[in-house]
């Protein structure tokens, strides 16, 4: 995706940068220099987008040494409001030093340093140079130890991004994230809980439970790395309809089944594998850290399973209790819940296809 936006950007500044246009090239570019505490920032922003913010007429004159150092204070104002570096949430405080012209790129450069006590364990860096131009696109180079490990487009729909350092700091920074966010996810993902609850509703022993759970557990995980690492990546248009259906299927099994073979595991395998393209969808968005890439996977997993295993276990643990109490009503209830079931899962499907 980095590649594909990259050569989309370079396509944009040739046809910016035809003779006659009124715009030259959208873009700005920051490098960042990651070295222990030590933070540093390469700002190169095109001498039309400086000189339009600071009301200059004529925007060459800023490529002038001289005229530049008399809008330095002007310039460095304008832009510590739109950028920011973030560590464990709180804005460092930048040092910017004096602008410099780069005449041969028409663009003028701007240094800034932070540092923090401690080597950070996430770095954000919020920045939205040139509001005024809607299209406008800041291209960000992450290095540390002289290599690039992270590139970036921050544009009006994205004015962030997150780099995990590569220290034990920034890996246990990388699982508490998406160890959160599993949990988070699993929890407001109504889909996916009643899918659960479905395959809950007609009880049976723990050791059955665990198996239903546990086969949930081991399909979406294989379908939610093979998405993620892009080796099977579904349309979303195609996964969010399957999932509605899979609910539906699941309660019409309850309804149907006739104390016959329980084959609830497998329709929690089968089904399984559809909801980890579902999950995917979600981790895909997140910004995945490429050098953490097993950890984030590995925690976002586990959260999603420590919210899962919580909702089984207060579902299966009232439903035990009202069957204890009463057959028939875990019976009723059972029948009532599965046809909720159907009814939520088709609703969501109709919603997914033609709403």
């Amino acid at each position: 995706m980095t590649v594909r936006r990259l050569l989309i950007g370079l396509c944009l500044a040739f046809l910016y940068g035809s003779p006659g246009s009124a715009h030259p090239a959208p873009f700005s570019y920051i490098d960042v220099r990651v070295a222990g505490r030590d933070i540093g920032l390469t700002i190169v922003m095109h001498e039309f987008d400086v000189a339009h913010d600071l009301g200059v007429q004529d925007a060459s004159r800023l490529l002038d040494a001289a005229e530049l150092s008399r809008h330095a204070a002007a310039l460095r104002a304008l832009l510590q409001d739109r950028l920011q570096v973030w560590v464990r949430g709180e804005r460092l405080r930048a040092e910017w030093s004096a602008p410099v012209p780069l005449p041969d790129r028409q663009a003028i450069q701007i240094d800034v340093r932070c540092s923090t006590s401690s080597p950070p364990p996430e770095i954000t860096v919020a920045a939205r140079l040139f509001p005024y131009d809607p299209v406008h696109q800041t291209f960000v180079n992450v290095y540390e130890r002289g290599e690039v490990v992270l590139q970036a487009i921050l544009s009006r729909d994205r004015e962030q991004v997150a780099f995990f350092p590569g220290t034990r700091q920034g890996t246990w920074a990388v699982v508490k994230r998406f160890l959160a966010s599993g949990t988070h996810h699993i929890l407001i993902g109504p889909d996916h809980l009643l899918f659960l609850v479905g395959l809950l509703l007609l009880g049976g022993s723990m050791r059955r439970l665990v198996l239903v759970v546990s086969a949930f557990t081991v399909a979406h995980s294989v379908t939610l790395s093979l998405a993620v690492l892009r080796l099977v990546s579904p349309p979303p248009w195609l996964v969010e309809p399957a999932i509605a259906l899979s609910i539906v299927y699941v309660g019409a099994d309850n309804l149907t089944v006739r104390g016959g073979r329980d084959v609830r595991p497998w329709i929690a395998f089968a089904f399984g594998l559809i909801h980890g393209f579902g999950f995917a969808n979600v981790l895909r968005e997140m910004d995945l850290p490429a050098r953490a890439l097993g950890w984030s996977l590995l925690s976002f997993n586990l959260g999603v399973e420590v919210g899962q295993l919580a909702v089984v276990i207060v579902v299966a643990s009232v439903l035990s209790a009202i069957r204890s109490k009463s057959p028939e009503a875990g019976r009723r209830l059972a029948i009532a819940g599965s046809v909720v079931v159907i009814a939520a899962g088709a609703f969501w499907f109709v919603q997914r296809v033609f709403l």
